[in-house]
Order: C-alpha cells, then sequence, then structure tokens
C-alpha cells in the first residue's frame, strides 16, 4: 500500500556539479526535495520505488546497485540508486538526478528500487502499473520524477505556447491537493505537445495511490528557464 510519496523535478541542473556557476538559481527547488525526501523517510516504508521518465534504453524495472553518471553533462560525477549489488543496467537522466537527491540526503530508510517510464505510455497502463506498485509491499513510498510544461517563455526548450501555464497550474493544484482522479485523467496529448515529461510518471502515481486516501502539499512551484518545475508530498 501507497503511504507516502515526493514529487520532485529532474533537470540535471539540481545537482550542483552540472550547473555550476547557475547553481545558486536552483537553491530552493533543492531545498524543497530535500524536505520532500524527509517525508519519505518520515513514513518508514518497506520499499522505495523510484520512477522517473526515460527513453527507450532506460526503460523498465532499475535494481538498487544500478549506476548513472552525469558525464553526458561535462561532469566528472557517477551515481549509484541505493547502495546493494551491482546492476549491468544504466540509469536514465531522471533517475540519475534521483540517485544524487537520495544520496544527497543520506537516505538508508528502506530498499530502493527505479523505473523508467516512456513518456507516450498510455493512461491506462500508468494506472495500472502503478497499482502494480503499491501491492509490492506493505508500506511503499514513492519518489516520482519529471518536470511540467517546457513551453513557459520564449526562451524555454519548447518555445512559448499560452496553454502552458494552464496546463501547469492545473497539474500544481491536482499534485499539491493528491488530487487522483485529476491527474488520471490528464491530457497525454497536450501533456505531449507542451513536452511535460513528468506526465506518465504523475499517472503512476495516481494509480498507486487509488484508495490511500493520501493528502497532499505543494512544497514548490516555479518556471525557471522556462520549464515547470515541482515539488510536492503525500502523505
Amino acid at each position: 500500500m501507497l503511504v507516502a510519496a515526493a514529487v520532485c523535478p529532474c533537470p540535471p541542473l539540481l545537482v550542483p556539479e552540472v550547473a555550476a556557476g547557475a547553481a545558486p538559481e536552483m537553491d530552493v527547488a533543492r531545498a524543497a526535495c530535500t524536505d520532500a525526501l524527509g517525508v519519505l523517510a518520515a513514513a518508514r516504508p518497506d520499499l522505495l520505488v523510484v520512477v522517473g521518465p526515460a527513453e527507450r534504453s532506460g526503460r523498465g524495472v532499475l535494481p538498487e546497485g544500478t549506476r548513472g553518471s552525469f558525464h553526458g553533462f561535462g561532469v566528472d560525477l557517477d551515481v549509484r540508486l541505493g547502495r546493494d549489488a551491482e546492476s549491468e543496467r544504466e540509469l536514465p537522466a531522471s533517475l540519475a538526478v534521483a540517485a544524487w537527491l537520495l544520496d544527497h540526503t543520506g537516505w538508508s530508510d528502506a530498499p530502493i528500487e527505479g523505473l523508467g517510464v516512456g513518456e507516450p505510455l498510455e493512461p491506462e497502463r500508468c494506472i495500472e502499473t502503478g497499482r502494480g506498485i503499491a501491492a509490492r509491499a506493505e508500506r511503499v513510498a514513492l519518489l516520482v520524477m519529471g518536470d511540467a510544461s517546457a513551453c513557459r517563455t520564449l526562451k524555454a526548450p519548447g518555445y512559448l505556447d499560452e496553454r502552458a501555464a494552464p496546463f501547469d497550474a492545473e497539474v500544481a493544484r491536482a499534485l499539491g491537493t493528491a488530487d487522483v482522479a485529476a491527474l488520471q485523467s490528464l491530457d497525454a496529448e497536450l501533456a505531449y505537445e507542451l513536452k511535460a515529461s513528468g506526465r506518465a510518471c504523475w499517472q503512476v502515481l495516481a494509480g498507486a495511490a487509488e484508495g490511500a486516501g493520501l493528502g497532499g502539499s505543494l512544497l514548490y512551484e516555479d518556471a525557471p528557464y522556462g520549464v515547470g518545475y515541482l515539488v510536492t508530498t503525500w502523505s
């Protein structure tokens, strides 16, 4: 059963070594993520599942011990999901950021498993995947990585789209209030057009949270660099 969840954005810029001179610009978001992981630890889960968007090569279950790196961003920094046996798989960027956050906060409270989710995954399959995760243990926690729209400004990766701000506002409301039904009904096509990488992962969360009766709290909402970043907790 799902007992707690944290939703965090997944830009590599959250990692100070990657952000370099721009690192202070993400200090508030980074602190909110740290607080969110504290909520997960306080829930004392039997299993933590980390969910993040992934390209085809990084999709599927990723066992504890899977390594990732930020070499592609010009930084000689390696991370690992948890501290157990090695895995030949490699973490997608979103889960590498999650691994850094977990290491940064000293996570040692429960076994960890990763799940890379393809952004085009249909809502029904996302929801069903979430239900399966919630049934994995008596006390399950989720760390859900993913960004909102990338079309908030003229200089955003997806350029300016007037639909982006309303979309992000509804996502923030739904995540901040643990509105499972609203997340399950998110428009996958619109999310794709707005380059919202978190849509599928949020719907995995919505499936896992069915019947759990959790409440939500919005810790951070902003759009630096024209991309919507949200940090929320469910408990």
